[in-house]
């Protein structure tokens, strides 16, 4: 059985859409703002995505930290929106949905929705997984940004 949930978050960054665009869109460069992941390795590009990578985190189970390893696609990569589908061998999938907006000539505001569907056993721990690495991420990715 299959479980289901979604979370979102807002970031405000001073910048151009494009520039939120491309830095979303990089998955390279999530090693610097994700605080779970540790390497991020380009892999051939899947059929229907615009980039493929193989993504390895580093994640808590009790008092181990456990390298967890997964394909991601970035499936949509515009000024307007970034889509980026995570799946790992657990038949856990992450969607993450970026919509980019201006609000002032040197404004944008990105709301992230996450949504996340696992086997029912592991729903829970993904979720407080992902809630807690994308508040940090969102921290983060606002001051990258600012500073780009």
């Amino acid at each position: 059985m299959r479980g289901q949930d979604t979370f979102t978050y807002t970031v405000q960054a001073r910048c151009t859409p494009a520039t939120a665009s491309a830095l979303l869109a990089d998955l390279t460069r999530q090693v610097e703002l994700h605080p779970l992941i540790v390497r991020v390795t380009p892999r051939p590009t899947r059929p229907g995505a615009r980039a493929s990578y193989m993504i390895t985190d580093r994640v808590a189970l009790g008092p181990l930290r456990l390298p967890i390893s997964y394909q991601a696609d970035v499936l949509t990569a515009s000024t307007e929106e970034v889509v980026v589908v995570a799946r790992q061998w657990s038949g856990t999938r992450v969607r993450n949905h970026a919509r980019i907006r201006t609000e002032a000539p040197d404004q944008v505001r990105i709301d992230v929705e996450i949504s996340i569907a696992a086997p029912a056993p592991l729903l829970g721990y993904a979720l407080r997984q992902a809630r807690a690495a994308h508040l940090c991420l969102a921290a983060r990715l606002g001051a990258a940004l600012d500073g780009a």
